[in-house]
């Protein structure tokens, strides 16, 4: 698999608004639900779930959510830059 088999522009969301970690997931999960067909509170769980294990920042304004979605039987990428950063 190609990382093009992952994003797609549907996928990519620029300029993002975000004035909360939480507010950054959960917009980002209204995105991803449009897309995997999931309904967007499964997604924005999941992905909160994991933050809370400890966050998915990596240092210089760049962070990678991630999460299992047992569902799912193919990875999605979804890809977003943010006009503000955040903590």
């Amino acid at each position: 698999m190609e990382i093009y088999d992952l994003i797609n522009p549907e996928s990519i969301v620029a300029n993002f608004h975000a004035t909360s970690k939480k507010q950054a997931i959960q917009d980002l999960a209204k995105k991803a639900a449009d897309i995997t067909g999931l309904h967007e509170r499964v997604i924005s769980d999941v992905l909160m779930e994991r933050e809370r294990l400890g966050t998915t920042g990596v240092g210089n304004g760049i962070a990678i959510p991630h999460a299992n979605i047992a569902t799912i039987d193919r990875p999605f990428v979804f890809v977003c830059t943010l006009i503000n950063g955040l903590d």
